[in-house]
């Protein structure tokens, strides 16, 4: 079983932050892969489905971003799941914007969410990291996060969540290779290379 776990901050007020792209990419893959409807567990919300064939637990942690281990840790010790059990859809101010990286273990980099998850179940889990742009401003990462992707945005941020979407049961197959080059190639398409010119017979 996989537990992917989108973080955000629950509530209208923060629902188009950059912090919240991990909840937009969750939302998005429960969408497009028919999953039951969300119903509240673990200080979250859930979703039961299946991706390639996999069995798949979506959640969401209502805890407030600073507090998402809790959540995460809770629906762990019911499924008495591993850490590598785990997918963590998150917000990375150090990629710039639609750029994803997958990584096993690690740091925080100082996301509060990640912070919270290591806190209740170690970093031996994997993460999604998704590029929502660096600071112009040093000491200015809250207001980054906290601040809502603007109209111009959404010339990237659709095209990579419906990405995120239809490559998911990669992620479910633990193959984050193919994933991550996937998802490059589809928002970075090679150019097509012009045909030669077939010379005329003279």
């Amino acid at each position: 079983m996989l537990l992917l776990v989108g973080l955000g901050n629950p509530g209208s007020k923060y629902a188009a932050n950059r912090h919240n792209i991990g909840f937009m990419a969750v939302d998005e893959i429960v969408r497009r892969h028919g999953f039951a409807a969300w119903r509240k567990r673990f200080q979250a919300e859930t979703a039961e489905g299946t991706l390639g064939g996999e069995r798949v637990l979506a959640l969401k942690p209502q805890t407030y971003m600073n507090e998402s281990g809790r959540a995460v840790g809770e629906a762990m010790r019911f499924y008495d799941l591993a850490p590598d059990d785990v997918v963590v859809l998150h917000d990375e101010i150090d990629l710039p914007p639609a750029k994803v990286r997958l990584k096993t273990g690690g740091g925080s980099a100082g996301n509060n969410g990640i912070r919270s998850i290591d806190a209740h179940i170690g970093n031996d889990y994997h993460r999604v990291r998704l590029g929502v742009g660096k600071l112009e401003v040093k000491g200015t990462a809250h207001m980054h996060v906290l601040g809502d992707f603007s109209k111009a945005d959404k010339a990237w941020l659709e095209p990579l969540i419906t990405t995120i979407a239809e490559n998911a049961p990669l992620l479910a197959a633990h193959d984050f290779a193919t994933f991550q080059n996937r998802v490059h190639l589809a928002l970075n398409p090679e150019p097509e290379k012009p045909k030669p010119v077939k010379k005329e017979k003279e």
